[in-house]
């Protein structure tokens, strides 16, 4: 019994002791010594400048005996953090004050608990140099011995202050004020009208686009009575852009709790981009419980890679809705944008993606959807919109008056900075008469610069058009294959609006095999080498035809030829094969109940000239124009077509004429593929028979 009185005695006399001294030391004597160690502890200067100070205070949030306890509390004034000899700042943190309480009972298992920390006028200068030095990035020093000491910290507390923040590595510099709301604002009202703000910042209507029911990103009773208490305003500049923002935020920050949410809502504009989010944090270590929404609105996505560094293509002006989630680590970190909606230029878009990082590339996944897809949409993709569109998202090539072609520039840099695996269909395609293509879907590889569309499909015309395209950034200029071929294209789907194909069964079948080097449609096809064969039977040929197809040299031909008349087509074969972007035709002949027509010569994409020579078989004596043969030279964008000077030697029958391509016409005979039973091929008739059609007197079949 003594010895249970000596040390209840004992421990009695420590407690009293313990709280004279903290309440009567003189705690300012010990600020040279916490200086010296913390600052040996951070490699940086460390000060208490103003008073150190220390009172006993419950902690009413604790629940039983430690509720009812006092604990310490600490106050500090006038801190200051000093920054590395490189940073153009001498300081890096400033506060007014800093208090924090401690758990005295958890001392005695050499365990310290903070449950509170609160940060009076908080000032923070962060800075990054080009060389890509950080000044946040603190060298602590490693103890020789583990600590027998464990700390936790609860939750952080702060009120108005400012964080100022210059990354010359990126190119970003930005002030941030921090200021107290006059009211706390309840987060389910906050979220309703962050919600509306947003959809009506980010435009496109794209809030019609959601499903209502899946506004909220967090509506549980923890969250639901969170409220918003500071608010904050961001300006600057970023790689040249105008950066401004404004948002909202908690009061307390948990670090250990994750039942106590953390509500952040922002809106900010970078350039013409848009990002806009609202919801919680509950755990700020690894942001896992993050659930935020998350609205996306600019002229272009490709702008959103200097933002997000995701590669994503060009495009018309866009919006997205969606959720936001993630989990951050030093080895790696996971980003879902889930379940978003939205629209790219007049077309929808839906589906999930997820970003991974920690290998040596970051990785894209997911999968995309559309409903509705405006073809006219997919012209940024390769540099084929206008150049008031072109401007509008950023573009800055000019495309030379005199070509053609699209002389856009891929951005292979930065499909080297990223791999991708990501999943696209349309299942309706808008597009306009003359180029009906009714649905399509592809699967996006993209590994280590390599890019592969495999396989790329498109409903087309009532038929198919399939294939696979591959795009290596890893050679100077890029290098490109591309593989596709065309089965079954009806053609009075393909010319809806032609009057005289509305009888028509026939079929356009086709094969391309290209491949190349060049970072733009120019300059990819100026050194083109592969093959074309393209097979159509049964058709016709009309002005008002060829208008709709925009052949407009064509359209001087066939008019020189055969006047405004239709013209009845049995089959047009075409076989052509390019070397270094100039495309040569070794068989390109139209068969017509009144003629066949041969045309000679070359395409070549290297200066977009033609110089090809059309030369009509007659079949009898009943059109004496077609003994006249023309030329067709010039530029793509002003070519000339004319009668030739000197007659070309005419042979015989067209048939007879023409069988000396017997070898060409047997490569395009294996495009022919059955018609489904409508009608017989008519290609198939008239291939077979200029194969096997002997040489007309005179004629000398080519050596091959």
């Amino acid at each position: 019994m003594k010895i249970l009185t000596w040390m209840v005695g004992v421990l009695l006399v420590l407690v009293i002791a313990l709280v004279l001294l903290v309440a009567l030391f003189d705690w300012n004597r010990l600020k040279p010594t916490i200086d010296d160690k913390v600052s040996a502890a951070i490699g940086r200067s460390f000060v208490i400048g103003g008073d150190l100070s220390a009172a006993w205070r419950r902690e009413p949030s604790e629940p039983g005996l430690r509720g009812l306890m006092p604990w310490p509390t600490f106050t500090a004034r006038d801190i200051h953090i000093g920054n590395p000899p490189w940073a153009t700042q001498s300081q890096f943190v400033q506060l007014d004050a800093i208090e924090f309480r401690i758990s005295p009972l958890p001392l005695l298992l050499h365990h310290i608990y903070v449950p509170t920390v609160q940060l009076s006028g908080p000032r923070v200068d962060l800075e990054r140099n080009s060389q890509g030095q950080a000044n946040w990035q603190l060298a602590f020093a490693q103890d020789q011995q583990p600590s027998r000491w464990k700390l936790t910290l609860g939750t952080i507390g702060f009120d108005k202050g400012e964080i100022a923040l210059d990354d010359a590595k990126n190119h970003l510099n930005l002030h941030v004020a921090v200021t107290p709301l006059q009211q706390a604002i309840p987060y389910d009202q906050l979220i309703a009208q962050a919600t509306s703000e947003a959809r009506a910042d980010v435009g496109h209507d794209v809030g019609r686009m959601v499903n209502t029911q899946q506004t909220n990103p967090d509506v549980s009773a923890n969250a639901k009575r969170s409220s918003y208490q500071f608010a904050w305003s961001a300006t600057g500049s970023y790689q040249g852009a105008p950066v401004n923002g404004s948002g909202k935020t908690g009061a307390v920050l948990a670090l250990q709790q994750t039942d106590q949410p953390f509500p952040v809502q922002a809106r900010l504009h970078v350039g013409d981009s848009k990002i806009a989010l609202v919801g919680t944090l509950t755990d700020p270590t690894h942001l896992g419980a993050l659930n935020l929404r998350v609205w996306f609105a600019g002229t272009s996505m490709a702008k959103l890679y200097p933002i997000l560094g995701i590669t994503l293509p060009d495009t018309p002006p866009y919006a997205t809705e969606g959720h936001l989630s993630a989990e951050l680590h030093a080895q790696g970190s996971r980003f879902s944008y889930r379940d978003f909606r939205g629209r790219v230029g007049e077309s929808d878009l839906s589906g999930n993606l997820e970003v991974v990082t920690g290998g040596p590339r970051m990785k894209l996944s997911g999968d995309l959807h559309s409903q509705l897809l405006r073809f006219a949409d997919l012209g940024p993709l390769v540099g084929a919109d206008n150049q008031a569109q072109k401007q509008e998202r950023g573009d800055t090539t000019p495309q030379p008056n005199e070509k053609v072609l699209p002389v856009e520039q891929f951005h292979t840099d930065r499909l080297r900075s990223m791999d991708a695996d990501v999943v696209f269909d349309a299942a309706h395609i808008e597009h306009p008469a003359s180029l009906p293509i009714d649905a399509l879907s592809t699967h996006v590889h993209l590994d280590n610069g390599v890019l592969k569309l495999d396989p790329l499909h498109a409903s087309v015309a009532g038929g198919s058009v399939g294939g696979n395209l591959s795009m290596d950034s890893n050679t100077q200029p890029m290098h490109t294959n591309i593989n596709l071929g065309a089965r079954h294209l009806q053609l009075k789907r393909l010319f809806p609006t032609v009057q005289s194909m509305q009888t028509s069964f026939g079929e356009i079948n086709g094969d391309a095999s290209l491949s190349g080097n060049g970072s733009s449609v120019s300059g990819l096809l100026s050194n083109a080498n592969g093959e074309l064969k393209l097979l159509m039977n049964n058709g016709a040929i009309s002005k008002t035809l060829l208008e709709t197809a925009g052949l407009n040299v064509a359209n001087v031909v066939m008019g020189k030829l055969f006047g405004d008349k239709t013209v009845q087509i049995h089959c047009a074969a075409t076989d052509m094969v390019g070397i270094n972007g100039v495309f040569t035709s070794r068989l390109f002949v139209l068969d017509t109940s009144d003629a066949t027509i041969n045309v000679t010569g070359t395409i070549n994409f290297n200066n977009e000239h033609l110089d090809l020579d059309v030369v009509p078989h007659t079949k009898g004596l009943r059109i004496f124009s077609l003994r006249s043969p023309l030329y067709v030279k010039g530029t793509f964008k002003d070519p000339d077509v004319g009668v030739q000077p000197g007659p070309l030697i005419l042979r015989g029958g067209g048939a007879v004429a023409l069988a000396v391509f017997a070898a060409p016409v047997a490569a395009l005979l294996a495009v022919i593929v059955p018609s489904r039973g409508e009608q017989l091929n008519q290609c198939q008739q008239v291939l077979t028979e200029l194969r096997n059609a002997p040489p007309a007197s005179g004629d000398k079949k080519p050596s091959h």
